[in-house]
């Protein structure tokens, strides 16, 4: 709540939402929250773990193109927006924003040193034996997150590196923004 506001009662969107944890904790919190994932498996996880969801097989762009709704906040926890070219996912989530809607996003591990913009992540299927996958990923420090973020309309940008539980590598970048 400290990142998106009071949810009680509002329209929250949650892009790449996975298994539904987040999702689901928001509904407990009192949100009417929708969750969007491209994984035909994620979506399976969800719906069998809290079957009250409101979750959509999709792939962020093209549900957010097919909008019409207004949502209070919209947000992705290592989900859509790590993985979807900013150039197209902010204007429509600019768009899918009701006035004063906030957008957060976080994504883990933050960007390497000279590693910037478009870049190639692997993803490891599960079996043995099996191929790894790749997917594109836009990594940005988070100065470069607030400009981006200040262009495509949002005011009021924070970004942060949230530094890393005691014992581990890597933090977590936070970025936020107000449409």
């Amino acid at each position: 709540m400290e990142i998106l506001g009071n949810v009680a009662g509002a329209r929250v969107l949650d892009l790449g939402c996975g298994s539904g944890g987040n999702l689901a904790h928001l509904v407990e919190l009192g949100a009417e929250a929708v969750g969007v994932d491209i994984s035909p498996v994620q979506i399976a996880k969800a719906r069998g773990r809290w079957p009250y969801l409101d979750v959509r097989e999709a792939a962020a762009e093209d549900f957010l193109s097919a909008q019409k709704e207004k949502y209070a906040a919209i947000f992705s926890v290592f989900g859509a927006a790590w993985f979807t070219d900013p150039a197209v996912l902010l204007p429509l989530v600019s768009a899918r924003l009701a006035p004063g809607g906030v957008f957060a996003f976080s994504h883990n591990p933050p960007a390497l040193a000279g590693c910037y913009g478009l870049q190639a992540s692997q993803i490891q299927p599960p079996g043995k034996g099996a191929e790894p996958l790749y997917v594109k990923r836009w990594d940005y420090e988070p100065q470069a997150w607030v400009v981006t973020l200040e262009r495509a309309g949002f005011t009021n940008v924070t970004a942060e590196v949230i530094a890393p539980p005691t014992g581990k590598r890597i933090g977590t970048l936070l970025v936020r923004g107000i449409a």
